[in-house]
């Protein structure tokens, strides 16, 4: 499809055109509604769906086979640093910063509860 046709598609049938777009997504709940309305007349996308931005931003391809690949390069010209994480290592240290986080008392938003 071209990109006239694919944006022809999301002008005429929004609904159908982005639920189908959502199945490209590793939801961990799919939603049952792909547009919805609430009382106050305000339209929703995915209301009900659930996704872990976490998952898909990290794990998802760390379980894809891009774990070694490079996913963020901090560089500090304040501190003359540059490193680069894998996505396994942001991971894991995110897993680190969520873990901490419940330790403390605080509520962690790496995994679904």
């Amino acid at each position: 499809m071209s990109y006239f046709e694919e944006y022809e598609k999301s002008i005429q049938q929004p609904e159908s055109f982005w639920g189908e777009k959502a199945k490209s997504i590793d939801w961990f709940s799919f939603p049952k509604k792909i547009l919805s309305e609430d009382k106050d007349g305000i339209h929703h996308w995915f209301a009900d769906g659930k996704m872990n931005t976490c998952h898909m931003a990290l794990d998802y391809h760390v379980n894809n086979g891009l774990s070694e690949k490079a996913a963020l390069i901090y560089d500090s010209p304040v501190t003359n640093t540059i490193k680069t994480y894998s996505y396994r290592e942001l991971r894991d240290e995110t897993a680190k910063c969520a873990h901490v986080s419940e330790a403390l008392g605080r509520q962690s938003h790496h995994t679904p509860k």
